[in-house]
């Protein structure tokens, strides 16, 4: 122990030789888990970059699947993506991970000096692009793109290099990721989905894309300041006013707040890229949601469709602050779907051929030729085929898309009305199921009642996900939504999570106050966005009892939702807390307290003894503390407190007393053997089996008498806290130890 504190010592110092190889030159960066830096290899004289991890963390299984998680993605061969080599141990088990240095400035520094060129980022774009997909082929998602994991080699656009895969998910099939499926990455560069835990090639688009705007501007992105800002600011397109083109276009096709809208691979755009922005979908790839026609004004939000760029797909701007749609009285009127908007003679022809079959339909009419069989609708084809249908966080229902029948229409038009939403449906014909509309229908009534639900229908396949607060509830909707026969011509996949979404600090608080009967429970590292679905939920404190540590843990379950629960709870007793509880605010002196045995030599590190064992208990004095007073006592689980100093038969507590003319650090025993105290009156302990637990030891120092008379021998926590409370006099320091007994 000591009095202060310094900053944590880095892993290595430059001159070190790690496993007679690598010579240390100069540290490149520090993170909570690990450190960086350069080193040269002895042997061939290479420049290589080593990431060490801290000493905590490299025993820590968790922490080793990572690194040698990252050493996996050396399997990636692109000159774009940073080289990985192996891990190695050193001698004291400090584990590191060679990897290629890469020696010019980050996105990051170049944005912080005012940003660059978007000529200059078309390149780094392409070659960023070039990397990805490579990492993609291969499965790879990084998950953490931003300015700070993107370095110029020689400060050259065209030799960008992605960094840190620290936290890159293999989306095999099987395959584990580092950190799990939560949240990964940074808010202000991560896509939408991520908030959700969700992620894969079209996140690390969107995420280049956000880098790539920010970059330019030469400022970071806002992601917002609560959880709420962060979630609306997210799902708005981001602003490219001011963008030159093709850079604007590119940054908006990547950028799509909607992952189906958005680019779908690295390999999309690159052909975007290369062909001059006329692209074409390649052959393998999940086709992009089209609504078959523009949105109506009314639409929440106020989006409506933009023109596509040449060659591309609609996309969807935000126009306005979002507003429910006012809900129709009654279905409204069908209306067959539009032809998608084309170039050339191709979109005239389209809408020749549209003309003549409506004049031809009206001829028959007229001409009494309208039978049931000659007037059976039939809609244009929508290819794709497509319908989504939501509730949004802001409690904004809508239904837009493709429906096959009048019917269908309908129901679905009633359903968003019961809701409080509005539908802007369009039949039309398309290569589908007979039973399409119908489980349209029975999906949207499933999941109607949860707070977030969307359901996005392409073609014959279907994503369902949604948000629910009742684990019960979730669990019964994930069965159900699971069972092969919920659609009877559909292909369906869902994913209900546990919400909610973001669980603040303010929220888990007053469950902590609730529990708290030892001091104050602390909440440890809460983001200020709150702790995101499969984020790790860290309690510290202590609690008088394991009924209460019961309590909290079920407390907490209760509202963590999708998140993991880690306590590291100390559980002592009523006596020790009530003790705590009134225990004077002071720092640590530097006063150690040393456990040892009567009845054999050699200290106890552990402070764990047996029944039957002779505790001995020593007390350090630190070189600095030359005067003033010590206060020794010995709170045990049976609720007394046993003052080993002063006491009556050892009155003189002064610090000069103590050190009897000795200098440096001194040792001064408080509880001996039971051999050294026999018939001095000085104290001894036994331990047996009447109060079994753990003993607090307190040491107490202060430059003046603390108390007006001298206290028992032995007294009650109650009578002692009481005491305590009532102190007129400061105290320096207070330092203490914990000494456990218990059965064999």
């Amino acid at each position: 122990m000591s009095a202060g504190s310094t900053g944590r010592e880095a892993i290595f110092q430059p001159g070190d030789l790690l496993n007679n190889t690598y010579r240390i030159e100069a540290i490149l960066g520090r993170g909570g888990t690990s450190e960086v830096y350069r080193a040269r290899s002895e042997i061939s004289g290479r420049v290589v970059a080593l990431k060490a991890l801290r000493s905590e963390f490299s025993r820590n299984e968790d922490y080793l699947a990572l690194m040698t998680r990252e050493e996996d993605i050396r399997e990636i061969r692109h000159d774009g993506i940073v080289r990985y080599y192996d891990n190695q141990r050193t001698k004291d088990g400090t584990v590191y991970l060679v990897m290629d240095f890469v020696d010019g400035p980050g996105l990051d520094q170049k944005l912080m000096n005012g940003g660059m060129s978007a000529p200059d980022l078309m390149i780094v774009a392409r070659r960023v692009t070039e990397a990805l997909a490579a990492a993609h082929h291969k499965n790879i998602v990084h998950r953490d793109l931003s300015p700070d994991n993107v370095i110029l080699r020689n400060d050259d656009p065209a030799e960008a290099v992605i960094i840190d895969f620290g936290i890159a998910k293999d989306t095999n099939p099987g395959a584990e990721t580092i950190v799990g499926n939560e949240f990964a990455g940074k808010y202000a560069y991560a896509a939408p989905e991520q908030l959700n835990g969700q992620a894969d090639a079209r996140s690390d688009i969107y995420s280049l894309g956000a880098l790539l705007l920010s970059t330019f501007r030469g400022k970071p992105p806002d992601p917002g300041d609560n959880p709420m800002e962060v979630i609306k600011r997210k799902a708005l397109a981001l602003d490219t006013e001011g963008v030159p083109e093709p850079l604007k276009t590119l940054i908006d096709r990547m950028t799509h707040p909607d992952r189906d809208l958005r680019l779908q691979s690295a390999d999309a755009v690159l052909e975007l890229i290369r062909n001059g922005f006329e692209i074409s979908q390649p052959d393998g790839l999940d086709r992009t949601i089209v609504v078959p026609r523009p949105m109506a004004k009314s639409h929440p939000e106020g989006r409506a469709a933009r023109e596509p760029a040449a060659g591309g797909r609609p996309e969807i701007a935000d126009q306005s602050p979002r507003t429910p749609a006012k809900t129709p009285a009654s279905p409204p009127k069908p209306r067959p779907a539009e032809p998608p908007q084309s170039r050339g003679r191709g979109g005239l022809y389209a809408v020749l051929v549209a003309l003549v079959v409506a004049a031809i339909a009206g001829a028959g009419f007229w001409m009494g030729l309208g039978d049931r069989s000659f007037l059976s609708p039939t809609y244009p084809k929508a290819d794709p085929y497509s319908l989504v249908a939501q509730r949004e966080d802001n409690g904004t229902v809508l239904a837009i898309g493709n429906v096959p029948s009048e019917t269908v229409l309908t129901e679905i038009t009633a359903l968003m009305s019961a809701l409080g939403g509005s539908a802007e449906l369009t039949l039309a014909s398309g290569d589908i199921s007979d039973q399409w509309g119908a489980d349209i229908v029975k999906l949207v009534k499933i999941v109607s009642e949860l707070p977030e639900w969307r359901i996005v229908a392409n073609g014959n396949q279907v994503r369902i996900t949604g948000l629910t607060l009742d684990a019960a509830e979730q669990t019964r909707l994930s069965q159900l939504l699971s069972q092969p026969d919920v659609t009877t011509g559909l292909q369906s996949s869902a994913k209900i999570e546990l919400g909610p979404r973001f669980l603040t600090a303010a929220m888990i608080r007053p469950t902590l106050r609730a529990n708290a009967d030892c001091g104050e429970l602390d909440l440890v590292n809460a983001p200020a966005t709150g702790f995101a679905n499969g984020a790790t939920i860290l309690v510290s404190g202590r609690v008088a009892s394991t009924a209460t540590q019961v309590a909290l843990t079920d407390a907490l379950n209760k509202i963590k939702g999708a998140r993991s629960l880690r306590l590291e709870i100390e559980v002592l007793n009523p006596t020790l807390c009530s003790i705590d509880a009134a225990l004077p605010k002071a720092p640590q002196g530097g006063f150690d307290v040393i456990f040892g045995f009567g009845d054999k030599p050699g200290a106890n590190p552990t402070g764990r003894y047996f029944v039957g064992e002779n505790p001995t208990i020593d007390v350090q004095i630190p070189a600095s503390v030359t005067s003033g007073y010590l206060y020794v006592s010995a709170l045990d689980v049976s609720g007394n407190v046993f003052h080993l100093l002063p006491n009556l038969k050892r009155e003189d507590n002064s610090i000069a007393a103590l050190r009897q003319g000795r200098s440096g650090v001194v040792t001064v025993r408080m509880a001996y053997g039971l051999h050294e105290a026999q018939g001095t009156g000085k104290i001894a302990f036994v331990v047996d089996s009447s109060a079994l637990g753990k003993t607090k030891i307190l040491v107490i120092y202060a430059q003046e008498q603390i108390f007006g008379v001298l206290r028992p021998t032995t007294e009650s926590a109650a009578s002692y806290a009481g005491a305590l409370r009532n102190l007129t006099k400061p105290v320096a320091s207070l330092d203490s130890r914990i000494l456990t007994t218990a059965l064999k």
